[in-house]
């Protein structure tokens, strides 16, 4: 047995409260092992706590198992009786088998004859305080991502100077265009919005900047004259309420913009401005612009000297920020925040955040902007979430790679939902392209593959997000060319109804089918075809729905599926492309019921 792939501690993803009432337990092992049991009591159960001997505690197998490429992931739900808990672990192959305390292994033998005190695994008790709590809302809704200078046009009075008359969806975009996009603008299709199904607005930043992207903020505390006023997203935000839509703006508190008053202030006296420590400053005076990031003289976002780091170790810039953002709350009643550059700020700013925010509105939801491992970021007093950019890269290596098997994806799918806790599996924010991204239907360029990643989307643990004109499959390459001008005149033309027609059909499943949302699936890859990707969801009462990918280039037959050792009937699709006759034909894509 290979004691040395086994792996556990006693928090964050491995130990954790669900809820008030179970704990959830996970452990890694290797592929060598196929029994595992958790043994649990309370550790003052019997005069536990600091005797010799402990009782065998209650045993439960652990059966929720999912594969890595690597290790084995096994996990068990329990109800500590009294709130607290000690355990520990004992593993099974066909010809070992071994125990597990926190600071060693021990054969049968050495487990019966084992008389000092026994290390344990401990849970010391369940706080209701302490546990990570994420809002249910979320789970339930559909985003929609809109760049606001590139959506629409609603009130040209607020065009910037030297605005391009709206571009088409084939025309290229420039860096420093403006359209004209805006606030209003965004108002008035939120019946279009509705309509297709969305149920969340994430905004790209809309406060004072220089830019058309606005990530390089002047005033945090005014919304840029171009795209509207207080009483616009005011009003924005009270007609996507009525309307049952949330919205979600985006800070950007890692930098600010050259133009920000306290950093123009820095410039103009250097040291002795009272806005000194407010930036990242290592050396005065500054060299020649565009050199001081790259050479150290202060830090910046990338090396950008034109967006110098805030200094959130700072507490009086902590104060400014939090108040600030309270105010956007307090004004414009939005429901989330994103956090731009989200893994650079201080902790201590994030658990400060959370903490403001949280008190003013319990079910805020505040996402950041990490693209990795964020564990840090997601122990429950800084985070609710963060954007999965790593499931965006298991679809897109898949799709990408013909070399990269079935069971590689479920691999690489079952790393991203192994990482958290499952009440952060659940608001997840699963996109598969953004401002920032190539657009998907560029990155593919081809309809039926580009569906079949949606229907990925749409079906899989987390909160759903599509940036604004993927519903007609809006082109662009990467950044700035990801952020086209929003197609209207095609749109009401009619010109992309079939398009959209299709969007709507899987917001419409993953909205009826909470199956579709639950953090309960598993891959079935027994299939001859290697890249044939099959998994099924499963909700609270147990019904079972069925989502099959052919990304081969041969047919696939459905009735080949084998469920132990059975075939199975498709019942009900609920939807499919490329599907006839039980047969997926290659790039097709079939969701349904099954017997």
């Amino acid at each position: 047995m290979n004691l040395l792939a086994i792996y556990h501690r006693a928090t964050d993803n491995f130990c954790y409260c669900l809820d008030e009432d179970n704990i959830v337990i996970s452990i890694k092992t290797g592929y060598d092992i196929n029994k595992v049991t958790l043994y649990y009591c309370d550790p003052f159960e019997k005069g536990i706590m600091g005797g010799n001997h402990c009782i065998v505690g209650t045993p439960i197998e652990m059966t929720e198992v999912k594969k890595l490429k690597n290790h084995l992931h096994w996990s068990v739900k329990i109800k500590p009786k009294y709130k607290r808990l000690v355990y520990y672990f004992s593993f099974e192959n066909d010809t070992e088998k071994y125990y597990m305390y926190e600071d060693r292994f021990l054969t049968p033998k050495e487990f019966k004859n084992f008389n000092q005190r026994q290390q344990l695994f401990t849970f010391p008790f369940m706080n209701p305080v302490d546990i990570f709590k994420t809002p249910d809302w979320v789970n339930d809704t559909v985003w929609y991502q809109i760049f606001v200078d590139r959506f629409c046009n609603g009130n040209p009075e607020l065009n910037p100077k030297d605005v391009k008359p709206w571009s088409s969806p084939n025309e290229k975009v420039a860096s420093k265009d403006f359209y004209g996009g805006d606030i209003p603008g965004i108002t008035s299709k939120i019946e279009y919005l509705k309509d297709l199904g969305i149920t969340g607005l994430y905004l790209t930043p809309i406060f004072e900047a220089a830019s058309n992207h606005k990530y390089n903020t002047t005033d945090y505390s005014k919304i840029d004259s171009c795209f509207g006023t207080d009483e616009d997203m005011i009003a924005l935000v009270n007609k996507a309420h009525k309307n049952g839509i949330k919205v979600m703006l985006d800070g950007v508190f890692n930098h600010s913009g050259e133009f920000f008053k306290p950093w123009q202030d820095v410039l103009k006296n250097g040291p002795s401005s009272e806005y000194y420590d407010w930036f990242m400053i290592n050396e005065w005076p500054f060299i020649e612009r565009g050199k001081n990031a790259h050479s150290g003289i202060y830090y910046a976002f990338a090396f950008f000297d034109s967006m110098p780091k805030l200094n959130t170790n700072n507490p009086k810039v902590r104060e400014y920020i939090v108040n600030i953002l309270k105010s956007w709350v307090g004004k414009y009643d939005i429901d989330g925040l994103r956090m731009d550059v989200a893994g650079e700020i201080s902790h201590k700013l994030c658990k400060e955040i959370r903490s403001a925010l949280k008190e003013l509105k319990p079910d805020f939801y505040i996402l950041g902007e990490l693209w990795h491992d964020s564990t840090p970021w997601l122990r429950g007093d800084e985070y609710d979430s963060v954007m999965n950019y790593m499931f965006s890269d298991c679809l897109s290596d898949f799709w990408i790679n013909d070399e990269i098997t079935s069971l590689d994806f479920e691999h690489k799918i079952n790393r991203c939902y192994t990482m958290y806790p499952l009440q952060v599996n659940k608001v997840l924010f699963n996109l598969l392209d953004s401002h920032d991204t190539i657009r998907l239907a560029t990155k593919l360029n081809d309809m039926a593959k580009f569906y079949q990643q949606l229907s990925v989307l749409f079906t899989m643990p987390g909160t759903v997000c599509i940036y604004y004109g993927t519903e007609v499959a809006l082109e662009g390459s990467y950044d700035p060319d990801c952020r086209r001008c929003m197609p209207w005149r095609e749109i009401f033309n009619g010109v992309y109804n079939d398009k959209i027609s299709i969007i709507k059909q899987l917001i419409t499943l993953r909205k009826t089918y909470q199956a579709l949302r639950s953090n309960d699936y598993e891959f079935n890859n027994a299939n001859t075809n290697s890249r044939i990707i099959n998994y099924i969801k499963k909700d609270d009462n147990d019904n079972k729905i069925m989502v099959t990918l052919n990304v081969s280039d041969k047919d696939f037959d459905i009735n080949s599926i084998l469920i132990e050792s059975k075939s199975i009937t498709v019942k009900d699709i609920l939807f499919s492309n490329l599907y006839e006759n039980n047969i997926l034909k290659p790039n097709g894509t079939l969701i349904y019921t099954f017997e």
